[in-house]
């Protein structure tokens, strides 16, 4: 096994073409749309609260792609227009 090969952290190429392959069968399985609806807030509330907590986490990051970021209304639901 060569130097390239033992690779680790974010380097570990054995651990990117596992998570690759498990990813896509995740997907081709069918349970994305449960997952995203078992996802979903249960309630306004949660829903708030999710938002708070993905604003946090957007304020550390070193930029967004602000066409895909849902934005609150003043009542805290989302408004999840798109533009189009």
């Amino acid at each position: 096994m060569s130097d390239k090969d033992k690779v680790q952290g974010e380097g570990d190429y054995k651990s990117a073409k596992k998570f690759d392959e498990e990813e896509r069968e995740f997907v081709k399985s069918g349970a994305v749309e449960r997952a995203a609806h078992e996802a979903e807030p249960k309630s306004d509330e949660e829903a708030r609260e999710m938002l708070r907590a993905e604003k946090i986490g957007r304020s550390h990051s070193k930029g967004e792609d602000k066409a895909k970021s849902p934005t609150a209304n003043a009542d805290g639901t989302l408004d999840l227009d798109d533009g189009e």
